[in-house]
């Protein structure tokens, strides 16, 4: 029963930092690669960040790079996501995902995860 939960939405001011959690279970963490993606109303879902649990490798969208961090802690089974700078075109519902890889390749592309957990939402405020 593989379960991905995501935590750690709220409201923030442009400008404000805000850290995002994806709580894992269900499966191997060491063998999977898990992403975050957001979707704004009106808007296609966009990769966001990804990480490969494996190897620590990390992967970012163009548009976060610099502003945004994804990391993992092994123990609790947990995939963070720090966001810092946020801007209004951030708000969206964040959701993380997994798919069994030891390699991120590719994996800013949606179509290669398995398993998706609910989302989180993000609101800022200008």
């Amino acid at each position: 029963d593989v379960q991905l939960q995501a935590s750690g939405g709220g409201l923030v001011q442009t400008g404000g930092s805000l850290t995002l959690s994806c709580a894992a279970s269900g499966f191997s963490f060491d063998d999977y690669v898990v992403g975050w993606f957001r979707q704004a109303p009106g808007r296609e879902r966009e990769a966001v960040s990804c990480i490969s649990i494996s190897d620590g490798l990390t992967y970012y969208a163009d548009f976060v790079k610099g502003r945004f961090t994804i990391s993992s802690d092994d123990g609790k089974g947990t995939v963070y996501l720090r966001m810092n700078s946020l801007k209004p075109e951030d708000a969206a519902d964040y959701s993380c995902a997994a798919f069994g890889s030891t390699s991120g390749s590719y994996c800013l592309f949606a179509r290669l995860y398995d398993y998706w957990g609910q989302g989180t939402l993000v609101t800022v405020s200008s």
